[in-house]
């Protein structure tokens, strides 16, 4: 849809939001003092450096400098882009996101495109619960075990056999022909011939983090190829991305702590039936670097789950490879593989839920499954072996971010290896240091140039804009800042409402945006008290500096004799005044 999300709705929607409860939604945070803290989510450490407040609505960390406002964290934390984040927050308040003429599109209104889905989504339903061919569907679902309650939660339905069942309940004219392209539901042979793409096929819709359909999975009930068909890449769908059952298994566990990927649909549901929670799986694809961001986005620990054969250990290998460069410290990797023959959803139903979630606690841990199998493939009794072993596993091992674990890594190979240091990471580790004391805001504050403190108590108190009797005459200096220091006040004094973390999103498109954040985290900590006579002095102290620069310009230029009568009169006020230090 053309034109830009109004600014007035983005300060509503702010005003709405807390953003600690939002936060703690995703992370556990804890009081402390006014602030609420927590273990840095951008980054790994073991002492929380995070601070949220719910008086400024702003997050930052002390750590990585990680700083923002509701919308900024739930972009970050959750990648999504600007108008997906706002209109998430808008639905979680009920609030329609409007739009205003502009010159700047934001591209195609995705709405009736989520809106054609769900309507794919009931009619498939519908068909399941009427067609006449939908008796041999529900009696396969009956066959593998599912029952009517966790069908409805994932939302199964059933593609009819006929070739245009959607097309004409949902294909009617031009507008919905093009809706159901766009979402891939249809497929054409010829320009003029379209048909339905599924057909004859469990349905399973793939949801966003919202729960709004985005794509279907189909499988056969008999023999055909392919047993699974996913939707095409659309603009809503792409399936190196998406993880089926994860919105499902986000609101069935309300804090994950682990999440179990598997292959194919019907694990993930039959898993589901037998009160394991957190499966989720890959769309016909590899594992791919945005599947881990969104694991461990999610939660600590995956758990990879293969068939027990040489095709499911390959697939194995390759998510090792793939997550290699994810495995920051306190993230952790497993690889379970089960008997060959059995997929998760025929040996869940043989040996029920208990004895497969200890299967699961017991999965290989990613550094087993590595050296182990490095180890087969070279003669360990030898030392030409050996040395193989160093050369193969190096490679892999440079790829683990640096930390802990990658020298634990190293360190392992080292003792495989049978020589002291001979597998070694080549960086060294930094040595463990503990963090220094913090000078006293106040001192700190007094280190800052007069600007940049004038722009971070602004903007950290929107209020002192319109507080009595502000220093003026500091608006002439020519220095950097005050320009930006001239546009805050002017935009607060017209719109006082205006909050810290509505006054950042307006300028998050902007350079200075980067820097309001920084400076606005700054003074978080800091008593208001303290910050109100700070802001007027300062203005007070850049206003005794434009009466300086004026004097010394006079000053200089009476030295050359060219002061006309008003200039001296001018400068004759100046000299008699005495500004205090």
């Amino acid at each position: 849809m053309a034109g830009r999300i109004p600014h007035p709705f983005i300060d509503e929607l702010l005003n709405r939001v807390d953003i600690v409860d939002l936060i703690n939604s995703r992370i556990p945070l804890k009081k402390a003092g006014k602030e609420y803290q927590a273990c840095c989510p951008f980054h790994d450490e073991k002492t929380p450096s995070f601070t949220v407040s719910r008086e400024k609505q702003f997050y930052h960390c002390f750590g990585c400098g990680a700083h923002g406002t509701a919308i900024g964290f739930l972009m970050e934390y959750d990648h999504m882009n600007f108008v997906e984040t706002v209109e998430e927050l808008a639905a979680r308040q009920g609030l329609e996101v409007p739009r205003e003429d502009g010159d700047r599109p934001t591209g195609p209104d995705p709405r009736p495109l989520y809106d054609t889905l769900e309507q794919v989504t009931h009619f498939y339903q519908q068909q399941l619960r009427h067609h006449p061919r939908a008796s041999s569907a529900v009696e396969y679902l009956k066959r593998r075990g599912l029952s009517g309650e966790i069908a409805a939660e994932f939302g199964i339905g059933f593609a009819p056999p006929e070739w245009d069942s959607l097309i004409q309940q949902l294909g009617r004219n031009a507008e919905q022909l093009s809706r159901l392209r766009l979402t891939g539901m249809i497929s054409e042979r010829e320009p003029q011939s379209c048909y339905d793409r599924f057909r004859d096929r469990i349905m399973f819709p793939i949801r966003d983090h919202r729960g709004r359909t985005i794509g279907f999975g189909g499988r056969i009930m008999g023999d055909g190829k392919p047993k699974y068909l996913n939707s095409p890449e659309t603009p809503l769908f792409h399936k190196g991305r998406q993880l089926y059952g994860l919105y499902e298994a986000q609101k069935a566990v309300r804090e994950l702590k682990r999440l179990l990927v598997v292959e194919g649909y019907m694990d993930v549901v039959a898993l589901a039936q037998f009160d394991i929670r957190y499966a989720v799986a890959t769309l016909g694809t590899a594992t791919t670097p945005e599947h881990m961001e969104r694991l461990f986005r999610t939660v600590p620990e995956v758990v990879f789950c293969f068939d027990g054969d040489q095709a499911g250990r390959k697939a194995g290998w390759k998510a090792l490879e793939t997550a290699m460069s994810h495995m920051r410290d306190g993230r952790e990797v497993r690889f379970l593989f089960l008997p060959e023959g059995e997929d998760p959803d025929s040996l869940v139903r043989k040996e029920e839920s208990s004895r497969f979630q200890q299967r699961i606690t017991e999965a290989v841990p990613l550094s087993s499954f590595l050296f182990e199998r490095l180890a087969t493939e070279v003669d360990m009794a030898s030392l030409a072996g050996r040395a193989r072993l160093a050369e193969l596993a190096r490679p892999l091992l440079a790829k683990l971010p640096k930390g802990l674990l990658r020298q634990m890594m190293f360190n392992r190979l080292g003792e495989m290896v049978g020589v002291d240091q001979a597998g070694a990471d080549t960086g060294q580790a930094p040595p463990l240091t503990y963090r220094k004391q913090r000078a006293p805001l106040r001192a700190f504050l007094g280190t800052m140039p007069p600007v940049r403190r004038a722009i971070a108590l602004l903007v950290t108190n929107p209020h002192f804009a319109t507080a009595e009797n502000l220093p003026s005459g500091w608006e002439k200096l020519t220095l950097p800042g005050i320009p930006l220091l001239q546009e805050l006040l002017e935009i607060l004094q017209n719109q006082p409402n205006l909050t810290t973390a509505s006054l950042l999103e307006r300028w998050r498109e902007r350079e200075e945006g980067k820097h309001l954040g920084k400076l606005a985290a700054t003074l978080l900590p800091l008593p208001i008290e303290d910050q109100v006579q700070e802001f007027h002095d300062t203005l007070q102290a850049l206003a005794r500096q434009t009466l300086g620069a004026r004097t010394e310009a006079l000053l200089e230029k009476a030295a050359g004799g060219g002061l006309d009568a008003g200039e001296k009169e001018l400068l004759s006020q100046l000299l008699a005044r005495k500004a205090p230090r």
